[in-house]
């Protein structure tokens, strides 16, 4: 009897298949992309090279953010110099200009500032408000001062940045201090350049600058009330974004995490990004090139206009947790975040969204409460100087 049940579990151990978990990888070591917002000191704008070095799967994904500053600046010049010697409203010699800035310590606002002031003449070695020196521009054969009558950084009552409302507010005191000096508006984003336009004092015909080609805004500048802005590329970065965290969840590595459907084909699917991406090893980025949106090309930037060059992947599906720094901003709620929902069905990823208040780093880091469950992290930070407080958040 005793052998007879031993040769029954025999056969049944010999009829069984042992399958083998895949070991769980732990969340410091999963590929992590910080994107839109570069780990960096708000002050000297210094890359954060401990947030970049977060492990070998750590990447930056954004725009050439100085480029971005000149592309406007040049954008604003050729404008002046097309529109001619009635840029100057009141005929005093003067193009006095207003300056909406985002956020003192974000290095794309910093570009932007430093873009339009190096542009205008007005550059005097640094982006803070009213640090700004008397330039010069010659416009059709007649030499105008120029002056930035004053520049302000957009700061909400909640203590939000790049805030919509509080340009409303200071283009209507502007409206009512300066009057006819004013020649033009220079914005360093599009949302604070619509908040302008909100103002109800706002002086009809100003020419008025942006920077992100939001939808809204590119319907702007098609009726004529937005004069110009900057394309960064949106959909590039979002399909980069989510590109390197595909490439490294499937196992790529070197150069191929950065290349691989973004600056060449996918070898599987045959996808690449159609706009210029550079990547600078340096400092882990890879970045979007800048291009002026005007009058002349804006419905090539209309809205749904999506990177065709982007096919579907046959990759296994991962789950990826994605963090907004705040819900309320213009460009990431309306270009960024939509975008990143197209191109992830196309590659393949869940995401889940969390998103922030744009004042304090826990409206994001509170709603990561399962990291685990996730495959890859892209983050958007509140600050740029809180990359410490989310690799704390993925040390296990």
């Amino acid at each position: 009897m005793k052998k007879v049940i031993f040769g029954m579990c025999a056969v049944a151990m010999a009829a069984t298949t042992f399958t083998f978990a895949a070991p769980k990888v732990a969340n410091k070591d999963k590929p992590l992309v910080w994107y839109n917002r570069q780990p960096s000191d708000p002050v000297s704008g210094k890359i954060d090279m401990a947030a970049m070095n977060h492990n070998a799967g750590t990447l930056y994904v954004g725009f050439d953010a100085a480029g971005g500053g000149t592309v406007q600046g040049k954008m604003i010049v050729d404008f002046i110099q097309a529109y001619g010697e009635k840029i100057d409203r009141n005929g005093d010699g003067v193009i006095g200009y207003v300056l909406c800035i985002g956020d003192v310590g974000h290095n794309d606002s910093k570009a932007r500032t430093q873009g339009a002031r190096e542009a205008l003449g007005t550059w005097a070695g640094s982006t803070d408000p009213g640090k700004a020196k008397e330039g010069s521009l010659t416009v059709g054969g007649k030499t105008f001062k120029v002056v930035e009558l004053e520049g302000k950084a957009m700061t909400g009552l909640d203590g939000s940045t790049w805030n919509a409302n509080a340009a409303t507010d200071a283009m209507g005191g502007w409206a009512t201090k300066f009057g006819n000096q004013i020649d033009l508006v220079v914005s360093n984003n599009d949302g604070m350049a619509m908040g302008c336009l909100q103002a109800s004092n706002y002086p009809k015909g100003v020419p008025i600058f942006g920077y992100d080609a939001n939808a809204d805004a590119i319907e702007a500048i098609g009726r004529g009330e937005l004069s110009g802005t900057v394309s960064q590329n949106c959909d590039a970065q979002a399909t980069a974004t989510l590109q390197v965290l595909r490439n490294l969840l499937d196992g790529l590595t070197g150069a191929e995490v950065y290349q691989n459907g973004i600056t060449k084909a996918d070898k599987a699917s045959g996808s690449k990004i159609s706009a210029d991406m550079e990547y600078v090893a340096s400092t882990k980025a890879l970045l979007a090139k800048n291009a002026p949106v005007t009058s002349a090309n804006w419905k090539s930037y209309t809205a749904g206009n999506r990177d065709a060059g982007i096919k579907q992947s046959k990759a296994a599906k991962k789950k990826v947790l994605v963090t907004v720094y705040n819900g309320g901003d213009n460009f990431l709620s309306s270009s960024y975040v939509p975008a990143l929902r197209y191109y992830a069905k196309l590659l393949n990823l869940n995401l889940t969204i969390v998103q922030g208040d744009g004042q304090n780093e826990s409206s994001c880091l509170d709603k990561m409460a399962n990291p685990g469950a996730f495959d890859a992290f892209a983050i958007n930070m509140v600050k740029t100087n809180s990359g410490k407080d989310y690799m704390d958040k993925l040390k296990y």
